[in-house]
């Protein structure tokens, strides 16, 4: 094992010596001997089986098979959770053909960042991980099931699933994917028209039928974004099958890996003699190989926030800290748009999931003795799904690459670094991705241009008022503020700004996803602007520098003058629950914790009862 991983692993132990095991006495106290249904109440009982069909009602009553709880996103307006409409009959099926039984415990809120990016809905997008993770839990509640497949794919939407699954942490657990539509109109190509658009070159009308042919179809958004880092992660940490993140919809290897999964979970009950609780599944060296992974392919930013926040479902305090000591020795072996042209169907072609775990394990960089959802140890995930007389099999990943354009080894990776990079200074401390910057705008020093709402920065491009280099610094967009809402829409701005010569930067308390490009963006700036952060205090002209080399995040204002400045008042909305979906969620706003922390108003609540 490479020393720093295993330093930090080491030191996440320590740190979370008495919440882990906190939590695993809770684990082992929920697994007692046999299935939890066997102790409920005859009236209890019968309700839990009234709606099933004879042979289900009648094994289930008499003990003799597990009960599998099926958990969905599904909706048909996101492509990505569209394929999973036929997937619960599926599993029924699967799970009585390897012996059990499935009952669809719940489904949970699915929403598309895509479709709210810049909208009042996009207020909602974090607070809908907890929602998730509630909405889980309930679904897990009754005391009914040996075990659970989850079904899930986007941005908030498996954090959500694996918090609320760790909160019954004793249940055996399986993420079940759906995969990628086809590739489309390349990201590049789609992102150009959209900065032609931003500069009033392109019309709507060419501006929406970029976009068709880039979302055309079910399946996953074909960027490296958070949906797919998402897949990513599941499968280094053990919670998916091998090889079944990017696998097709329609694919018949897809049908496959989606009724192995219901035979597998039945494996690992506690019915057996291989139980394999996700509780245990996700423990320090899971989370280090999560982060691993997320560096080394150059994945969303937002998982500086969900990783923290599964973590802590666990008993595991992870920190920003431990996300820049790794990716200081990670290498970035994958370039994935916005990290390059390709996207994660070419990155599938050229070897993927297979390919990439075994470079890092012959590397020493992942942790090899785990548990997964496919048994003992990470060595089953360097094997690569496949058909044999329609049979799923497995096979020894690719030797090479099939295109060193978009996949590595790790001998000759496209950087020594993972490009996730924590800063600090008198702003407080924020998160920057440099793996899609190029080197020469990782340092940029230019006066503050302060604004307090995102569509008041767009206004301003439009009417020219920023064609100079500056520091954009968007505030109050914190968890706290309006729920911290993805700041993509800011991006092709950004660009044009940049492309024309000038030197600029994004400061945020806000998020900027697992689609932020090619600008250089600090965000989840903590304390937030909300909470009195220094951010709160910066004004027009300041002199900002931001140096993502040395790791500083500053402004150049005496330390007393900026303490004695006033905090900046927040924009009149933010007072007011005016808007779509605002006052459903004022009650996250009060109880949210940090950025730095996860973001997360379960665990906020959680510690300060503790």
């Amino acid at each position: 094992m490479h020393p720093v991983v295993q330093e930090v692993t080491a030191r996440i132990r320590r740190r979370s010596a008495a919440t882990r095991a906190a939590y695993l006495d809770r684990v082992a106290a929920a697994a007692e001997q046999g299935p939890a249904r066997s102790r409920l109440a005859c009236a209890n009982f019968a309700h839990g089986l009234a709606a099933m069909g004879t042979p289900d009602k009648d094994a289930l009553r008499r003990f003799v098979k597990p009960n599998v709880a099926i958990v969905s996103a599904y909706n048909d307006m996101l492509s990505a959770h569209k394929p999973f409409e036929t997937y619960p009959a599926l599993l029924k099926q699967a799970l009585r053909e390897a012996g059990g039984i499935g009952q669809f415990a719940g489904g949970v809120p699915a929403m598309c960042d895509g479709i709210t990016q810049g909208r009042d809905g996009m207020q909602l997008s974090l607070f809908s991980r907890d929602l998730i993770a509630m909405a889980t839990a309930v679904a897990l509640s009754h005391d009914m099931f040996d075990g659970a497949l989850l079904l899930g794919v986007c941005d908030k939407i498996v954090p959500g699933l694996v918090i609320g699954a760790l909160a019954f942490g004793h249940l055996p657990t399986i993420l079940v994917p759906a995969g990628p539509m086809a590739s489309g109109l390349p990201n590049r190509d789609k992102s150009r028209v959209r900065q032609r658009y931003a500069e009033g070159l392109a019309s709507s009308d060419e501006l929406l039928a970029a976009e068709m042919a880039s979302y055309h179809s079910p399946g996953t958004c074909t960027f490296y974004g958070t949906a797919n880092s998402n897949q990513m992660l599941m499968e280094v940490m053990g919670l998916h099958l091998p090889g079944a993140s990017f696998v097709h919809p329609q694919s018949p290897l897809r049908d496959a890996l989606t009724r192995a999964a219901a035979a597998q979970v039945l494996r690992l009950t506690a019915l057996t003699d291989t139980y394999t609780p996700i509780g245990h599944v996700v423990d320090e060296r899971a989370v280090v190989n999560g982060v691993v992974a997320l560096l080394a392919t150059g994945g969303s930013t937002n998982h500086t926030l969900h990783l923290p926040a599964m973590a802590a479902a666990a008993g595991i305090q992870l920190d920003w800290a431990d996300f820049a000591d790794l990716s200081a020795v990670v290498p970035l072996l994958a370039r994935v748009y916005p990290n390059g042209a390709a996207d994660v169907n070419d990155f599938h072609a050229a070897g993927g999931t297979a390919f990439l775990i075994r470079e890092l394990l012959d590397a020493g960089l992942l942790h090899p003795d785990v548990k997964t959802v496919a048994g003992q140890g990470l060595d089953a995930y360097r094997l690569a799904p496949a058909l044999a007389d329609d049979e799923l099999t497995y096979e020894p990943a690719l030797a090479d690459s099939l295109d060193l354009e978009v996949l590595r080894p790790a001998s000759t990776p496209f950087a020594p670094e993972g490009g996730l990079r924590m800063l600090r200074g008198n702003l407080g401390r924020a998160v920057i991705k440099v793996s899609a910057v190029a080197e020469q705008h990782h340092v940029v020093e230019a006066p503050a241009a302060v604004f307090d709402d995102q569509y008041d920065f767009l206004a301003a491009f439009s009417a020219g008022a920023l064609d100079r280099d500056l520091v954009a610094v968007i505030r109050y967009q914190g968890p706290a503020a309006n729920g911290m809402p993805e700041l993509h829409k800011l991006t092709p701005a950004l660009s044009v700004l940049q492309e024309r010569g000038h030197r600029v930067a994004l400061v945020t308390d806000g998020r900027m996803s697992g689609a932020s490009g090619t600008v250089p963006a600090a965000i989840h700036v903590t304390p937030e602007a909300a909470a009195g952060g220094p951010i709160a205090r910066i004004r027009d002209g300041d002199p900002v520098r931001l140096d993502a080399r040395t790791g500083v995040l500053e402004i150049d204002v005496p330390d007393g003058e900026l303490a004695t400045r006033a905090v900046a008042a927040p924009p009149p909305q933010q007072h007011d629950p005016v808007g779509t979906g605002r006052e459903l969620f004022a009650a996250f706003r009060r109880s949210v914790g940090p950025a730095e922390y996860g973001a997360s108003v379960i665990h906020s609540l959680a510690k300060a009862s503790a």
